[in-house]
């Protein structure tokens, strides 16, 4: 049977709509039909009422209404539904027929026009032949017609016409043509429909009451599997029931309730799974099961594109996959039952056709039809149609519509993102492909997912898909892809059995010797033909016998990795390389050439390793035995060469690696291999070596273990090992602004003179900027750094290398630690490898140095009590107190001190160094007093905010106070026990301004006194006041003398205290002594 049987009939896919016959209009020759015609069916807008109008002669013959029948009793149904019941009342019974008519109310002809009109509405009743379709007549005017009611000629001719026709007064219309006619058009599709009156379900669609139709369709699918099914009505009810499923899956979706159309249709194939009719026919089933997913899919895809979202685990490509599966076991029944013998053929005659061309009754036999009893009328037709149906169906391209289904699922799946399920129905396309002998898609499709399957490890799928490539590589006669996928199957990633693999090696060597290889089994004999005569065609070719296999992209028989012995080699010895080969085959295999790649292609010469022999049979023993690799042992292949001196500081990587297989005079691949190891597993095969815990396995000492082998694909030239010693003699720590001297000795160990020193000394570079402003080198310690000199001093040259020492001065200003470097580079001559180099070697040395202050200086103000002082004052003496520190290891020598002052500030005797000459250890202290004070200013202004400078190699500030009256007391340096002590206070004005000053005396109980006790004075500028008072003292000892308070009125925020501490507080006072007594007085 054909595929499109089991298509949904379009009648029942498409949206049901109101069928409208139009009758009168001309619509090719008049221009106000046309305009009619163009308003009812172009451009219609989604809001107007869907329906479907033609334009149709008046006495167009509509199909005959059968006789209906008054009883139903004693009546067999010859079906359920005739197959063209759905299209007669969509396409061909209108269900209004609508008669257009020029006519204007004022017509002077109105009572011929209204005759005619008449006779043309008979001719329509006429020709429907008795059917319930409704006529309505359309008046075409050409005046714009009054309100109702006010044209009473209007009213008076239309129920004439009406009376006349036989019409309602609601089935007439008037149509003015004017500018409105789109509108007065819009208004009667309106009128149209409701006029209709439609039947259940399918008539409740046509009225767009999907609602009621969902409910008459839910009732219809009930009722069908309430039917008796037998062999002879299963694909009749099936059928039905495929239809109304559709339809009620259709409707859930337009409703927007997507689970109850997915509910339906697990339902629908609960209902018919099993039910599957005739066993020879059982392909029908099948094919009827992948139609009802396949449909099913589809509606779920119109409704996503309508707005309907859908996730990864529940959206149409698992329905198109369903669908194939069906379509798959459909193509496995058909091989099964359809295998009739080669004398069979096609019966005569034809049981499947039928007089009209078409069945009555969807889902009947064409040779039994309306036929509805269990058993069948005539056995010997039943067994000529399956027959036919066998024959007809063997004749289908089921490849085809199983690579449709599967294409749709891959879409699907690839538009969720689930790779995997994407991948599983490619391998099917890719199978399918095959089987309908489109090898180069078939090819395309399975090298495409094959990479994902080498990823993700999965061996068995792999070796299932690797066979069928190689089948369609091999039919094709693409020899690249035959070698790469022999070599993948006889490999260690193929699951394949030893025999198998075998056979595959034999075809692979047979190949690389320019031969034919052997079919592969299970195919095409006509493509094995076609294939044989490709492959000969390839063997005359001289010109397409090289390939090159990137292996990182497959898992070959042959594995490979390369690695430098060491990180690093010196110049001065051979660059060693070892590359390990291994082959995974069932039988040894021999290979003709071993290259290395180098990112420096000037030693690829010395990594090659090449077959001597130029025999054509790669089967013939070679003349070197290492090059032949035996399965699952380990071949290692040593090289090694002499790098350049100018590659010194340079790495030198393995880009790939490259084996031959076959012979350049036949057929030769390569196999590169990028990086110099690894294919497709091996970055997964090395972790789990890495993780495993198990114990290796011991290898005799001439053996390798494959495992073990790490990578090093890529090593540095360094510089030769320099034999030479840099000693560095010096004391630290240096002292800030010293010529710090560092002795440097080189002596050397080479077994040659060395040549051209150059010695580079100095700061370390990438230290503190602030080092390197504050560090200066020189080779010559006479002379004193400054910024001119530089941190580093590069390439001093030294000539050949003779006995000798370098002293370099190093002047630091700033203290803290600083690494020093002294690099040595010099050149040697050496003999690796029987060849003659000069190496340039160097030595580095680097010093930490930390740099100290050599002394400290400490400095404080005192008055002439030693007391400590915050500020001075004018023309009062002070003491500058000043203190060495030596903070230096070593003793230091003062030479020379000096005191430099500012102008505000004078020495009262010749500052001079008291401590020149002398010599402090560490730790020690040298002290220095001087005595200064601040002369008073001419004009009599104030230094407020000057500063005097005092500089011992420091600067130190200090701070001077304005002018304030002087306090000058006469006193005795002692006093004696009841014997007159007379003292006398000097007060002077040495401001500008008259001085109103109030002076008490407090008492003391180590004194009396006498004078005046309390007094208030004025003291002119510049003037002098002189008080006196007599102290008797009552206590010996160092008694506290009676307080002078003085309070200057005119400056109350001067300090009482400020003014009396330049006043003695205290005075030492004798005992009284006996006369004759001398040791009192000598005291």
């Amino acid at each position: 049977m054909s595929p499109a049987q089991w298509d949904l009939p379009p009648e029942l896919c498409c949206r049901p709509v109101a069928f409208v016959a139009l009758t009168g209009l001309d619509v090719v020759y008049n221009a106000i039909h046309r305009a009619i015609w163009d308003a009812f069916c172009a451009n219609r807008r989604a809001d107007r009422v869907p329906i479907s109008f033609k334009v149709l002669p008046g006495d167009n013959e509509y199909p005959k209404c059968r006789t209906k029948r008054t009883s139903y009793e004693w009546y067999i149904p010859k079906g359920i539904l005739k197959t063209g019941w759905m299209n007669k009342h969509l396409n061909l019974v209108p269900a209004l027929v609508v008669l257009f008519y020029e006519l204007d109310w004022d017509d002077p002809q109105w009572k011929e026009k209204q005759s005619e009109c008449a006779t043309k509405v008979e001719i329509v009743r006429t020709s429907l032949q008795g059917r319930n379709t409704k006529v309505a007549v359309v008046l075409i005017q050409k005046k714009t017609p009054l309100p109702p009611g006010e044209d009473l000629v209007a009213s008076e001719r239309a129920s004439a016409l009406c009376g006349a026709c036989d019409l309602s007064g609601k089935s007439l219309f008037v149509l003015p043509h004017t500018d409105h006619l789109v509108g007065y058009i819009i208004r009667s599709d309106f009128l149209f429909l409701n006029k209709h009156q439609f039947k259940m379900g399918f008539f409740s669609e046509l009225k767009q009451d999907t609602q009621n139709a969902l409910k008459y369709y839910r009732t219809a699918y009930s009722l069908v599997h309430e039917l008796r099914a037998h062999e002879t009505n299963m694909l009749e009810i099936k059928t039905m029931a495929g239809f109304i499923n559709y339809k009620i899956c259709r409707l859930c979706f337009q409703h927007n309730t997507p689970l109850d159309a997915i509910a339906q249709f697990r339902k629908h194939i609960d209902l018919c799974k099993k039910k599957i009719g005739s066993a020879e026919l059982a392909f029908e089933h099948t094919a009827w099961m992948s139609k009802q997913f396949q449909s099913f899919g589809d509606l779920f895809d119109e409704a996503i594109k309508l707005g309907l979202t859908a996730i990864q685990t529940q959206n149409p490509g698992f329905y198109y996959q369903q669908a194939a599966y069906y379509a798959q076991e459909r193509k496995q029944q058909v091989g099964q039952l359809c295998s009739h013998e080669p004398g069979v053929g096609y019966p005569a005659p034809d049981p499947l056709e039928t007089t009209s061309g078409a069945l009555d009754f969807y889902g009947q036999r064409p040779w039994r039809q309306g036929h509805q009893s269990i058993d069948p009328p005539d056995s010997e037709k039943e067994k000529q149609g399956i027959l036919a149906l066998q024959v007809k169906e063997r004749d289908i391209p089921h490849s085809e519509l199983i690579i449709a289904l599967l294409s749709n699922a891959v879409a699907q799946f690839k538009k969720y993102k689930c790779p995997r399920m994407k991948s599983h129905l490619m391998v099917q396309m890719g199978e399918e492909y095959y089987h309908a002998k489109d090898y180069t898609k078939a090819l395309k499709l399975l090298d495409y997912v094959m990479c994902d399957y080498r990823t993700e490890r999965w061996w068995s799928l792999l070796t299932s898909i690797l066979c069928t490539a190689l089948k369609c590589s091999y039919l094709m006669g693409q020899v690249k892809d035959y070698i790469t996928y022999s070599m993948e199957l006889v490999g260690r990633a193929s699951i394949l059995p030893e025999e198998q693999k075998s056979r595959i090696e034999k075809n692979l060597i047979k190949v690389l010797m320019n031969e034919v290889p052997e079919p592969e089994p299970d195919c095409d004999p006509l493509s094995v033909k076609t294939a044989q005569s490709l492959w000969s065609d390839r063997i005359s070719l001289a010109g397409s016998n090289e390939f090159t296999i990137e292996v990182q992209d497959y898992v070959p028989f042959v594995q490979c990795k390369a690695k430098f012995l060491s990180p690093s080699f010196h110049i001065d010895e051979p660059v060693q390389l070892h590359v390990y080969v291994r082959a995974d085959c069932p039988h040894p295999v021999r290979f003709s050439k071993l290259c290395v790649s180098l990112s420096n292609q000037e030693y690829n010469q010395y990594c090659l390793l090449e077959d001597a022999s130029k025999g054509k049979d790669i089967l013939e023993p070679s003349t070197q035995e290492n090059m032949c690799l035996v399965p699952g042992k380990t071949r290692k292949y040593c090289f090694k060469f002499v790098a350049k001196t100018e590659d010194v500081g340079k790495k030198i990587e393995i880009t790939s690696v490259g084996l031959m297989l076959g012979r350049e005079t036949a057929r030769y691949v390569y196999l590169n291999w990028r990086g110099g190891w690894g294919d497709a597993a091996s970055s997964h095969e090395t972790l789990q070596a890495c993780r495993s815990f198990k114990k290796r396995t011991r290898f005799p000492e001439q053996q390798v273990d494959w495992d073990t082998v790490t990578i090093q694909s890529s090593t540095m030239i360094i510089s030769r090992v320099p034999k030479i010693s840099v000693q560095l003699t010096h004391e630290p720590p240096a002292l800030t602004n010293e010529m710090y001297c560092m002795i440097v000795t080189i002596q050397s160990g080479e077994d040659t003179v060395a040549k051209d020193i150059k010695l580079t000394a100095g700061l370390k570079p990438g230290q503190d900027a602030n080092l390197t402003q504050s560090t200066q080198i020189t080779l010559n310690g006479t002379e004193v750094c400054d910024d001119s000199h530089p941190a580093l001093l590069p390439d001093i040259p030294l000539g050949d290398l003779h006995p000798g020492q370098k002293p370099l001065y190093i002047h630091c200003v700033s203290t803290g630690s600083r690494i020093l470097l002294f690099h040595v580079a010099y050149s040697v001559s050496a003999t690796v490898e029987g060849k003659d180099i000069t190496c340039k070697c160097h030595k580095d040395e680097t010093v930490t140095l930390e740099t100290v202050v050599p002394y400290e200086v400490a400095m404080k103000f005192v008055s002439s009590k030693f007391e400590h002082l915050e500020r001075v004052y004018v023309d009062i003496p002070f003491l500058l107190m000043m203190d060495i520190l030596s903070a230096s290891p070593w003793p230091i020598e003062l030479v020379n001190s000096e005191v430099q002052l500012a102008s505000s500030m004078n020495a009262i005797d010749q500052p001079q160094s008291q401590v020149e000459g002398v010599t402090l250890q560490t730790s020690e202290c040298a002290s220095e007093c001087f005595l200064l004070k601040c002369p008073p200013v001419q004009n009599g202004t104030t230094f407020a905010g000057d500063h005097a400078n005092i500089v011992i190699i420091v600067v130190i500030i200090l701070a001077v106070n304005r002018h304030l009256p002087s306090y000058v007391l006469e006193l005795p340096s002692f006093g004696r026990v009841r014997e007159s002590l007379p003292v006398r206070y000097h007060l002077e004005n040495r401001t500008g301004l008259v001085q109103d000053v109030e002076i008490t005396v407090e008492p003391s109980d180590a004194f009396m006194f006498s004078g005046l006790k309390q007094v208030r004075m004025r003291i002119l500028p510049g003037a002098e006041q002189e008080m006196l008072y007599n102290f008797y003292p009552l206590m010996a000892g160092y008694q506290v003398l009676p307080q002078l308070n003085i309070n200057l009125l005119r400056f109350p925020n001067i300090s009482n205290q400020l003014l009396r501490r330049f006043l003695p507080s205290r005075i030492f006072v004798k005992p009284q002594g006996r006369n004759g007594d001398t040791s009192i007085e000598a005291a």
